[in-house]
């Protein structure tokens, strides 16, 4: 498959089966904004479910937070975002558009002239205010990430949770950045969902504890069936260091599109508790209630995004296959995330007893499995639009159900089939799924 025809195929798969929608599409769109659609949601939904149970369930060491998407406009002049969050722009004088200076060369990519304005910084915060005067006394920034929420609620955290180093604390949230050069379908989008954890330790285990999480992230992707060569773990030297930075590495995907992060791991020292305790006045220590030291600690922070990682999984999913002469079309998400675990199908939808024992199937399967029920096709038909949109399995109720009281069963990556017994049904999908 040429991997510049699968970004389209993706696209087109994600808007004809409900993952993924063009925002404001009536009124002609909204530039890289995106809506999630049914199946989407729920594809969203297991990933953000998935890294929760990995990272807080799962561990004796972290907890969660749900910090406010809006926050005292101090919180961003101390982590240095106001000042120093920005990209430099140009304008092609000869066609006037607008362009990052760092994403061009000497020519512009738009009309190929050499002419361009002086570079002026644009900050990628958007700014917004509070109350129902717009000055500077209620200005206030959409966050451009959730993790200095993590960081102003430190005190919090440790006041009501009693932990002890190393611990974590772990958010998922929307994050906002007014970029120039969004693109890529949901790669890069200027509304955007972020899964974060800030994990505090001494310093002198922080090294340890860096590589420790590049692992352990590294290793999800893979347990959630990202295919290994498609992965790559990539340190970034020291001149592309954040100033206050020990170190950071990038989980890369191989997208269709190239190499491209999808999820960052740094050891960014004690800069941030630092840096807020300073303008704020909060002592923001952390005091070890049996050796009585006070010190700041250091925090590795792995920072992953909830749609790279979800178009990641659906890029990686994504297969085709011929039967019978025919193109199948297999989306093979693992069953952790697949949208839909199993679909229903009556094999004729005009046997009204069919059409009630399925339904009757459907509407008891539905209390422990994500199940949807249809009979607006030919049967063949039903089977490849589940096999598209990733049902592990399907169950036909036929005429011969009406007598046996067994239904067919339906693999999606084998297309195996089995006749099983209604009421061993529920068992038999738990054993597969569970």
């Amino acid at each position: 498959m040429q991997k510049n025809n699968l970004m389209e195929k993706i696209v087109s798969l994600c808007k004809r089966r409900g993952f993924i929608f063009p925002s404001s599409e009536i009124y002609g769109g909204l530039s890289s904004s995106w809506d999630y659609g049914p199946l989407g949601a729920e594809l969203k939904r297991n990933v953000k479910s998935a890294w929760w149970n990995a990272v807080v369930h799962s561990r004796d060491d972290l907890v969660g937070l749900d910090a406010s998407i809006l926050m005292h406009a101090q919180t961003w002049k101390a982590s240095g975002h106001t000042d120093n969050f920005h990209d430099v722009l140009v304008d092609c004088k000869n066609c006037k558009k607008r362009f990052r200076k760092d994403h061009i060369g000497e020519t512009c990519p738009s009309c190929g002239a050499n002419d361009f304005t002086e570079g002026r910084a644009f900050n990628l915060m958007f700014r917004t205010h509070l109350g129902a005067v717009e000055d500077d006394g209620g200005l206030v920034y959409l966050r451009p990430e959730t993790a200095q929420g993590i960081f102003v609620n430190f005190n919090n955290v440790l006041d009501a949770t009693h932990r002890r180093l190393p611990f974590g604390i772990a958010q998922i949230g929307k994050s906002f950045r007014n970029e120039i050069t969004p693109g890529n379908f949901t790669f890069r989008m200027r509304e955007f969902e972020q899964m974060e954890i800030e994990y505090f330790t001494r310093p002198q285990e922080a090294e340890e504890c860096y590589r420790t999480w590049i692992k352990d992230r590294f290793q999800w992707y893979i347990d959630l069936g990202i295919k290994k060569e498609n992965l790559r773990v990539r340190e970034h030297p020291k001149g592309e260091l954040a100033h206050y930075a020990q170190g950071c590495s990038d989980i890369e995907y191989q997208f269709p599109f190239g190499w491209s992060e999808l999820e960052g791991i740094a050891n960014r020292t004690d800069f941030d508790l630092k840096q807020h305790a300073q303008f704020s006045g909060a002592d923001l220590r952390y005091h070890d209630q049996i050796t009585m030291e006070k010190i700041f600690p250091y925090v590795i922070e792995p920072s992953g995004g909830v749609d790279r990682a979800t178009l990641a999984f659906l890029v990686d999913a994504y297969d085709e296959e011929e039967v019978e002469g025919r193109t199948r079309v297999v989306l093979r998400l693992g069953k952790e995330l697949a949208p839909i675990k199993v679909a229903v199908l009556p094999l004729l939808k005009k046997n009204s007893d069919i059409v009630t024992l399925a339904k009757q199937i459907k509407k008891d399967l539905q209390k422990n499995f994500v199940c949807v029920y249809d009979d607006t096709a030919a049967i063949g038909k039903l089977y490849r639009r589940q096999d598209e949109v990733g049902t592990f399995y399907c169950v036909t109720v036929d005429v011969q159900s009406l007598e046996d009281r067994q239904v067919t069963v339906r693999e999606r990556d084998t297309m195996r089939q089995d006749r099983i017994p209604v009421e061993n049904l529920k068992k038999y999908l738990s054993d597969k799924l569970f």
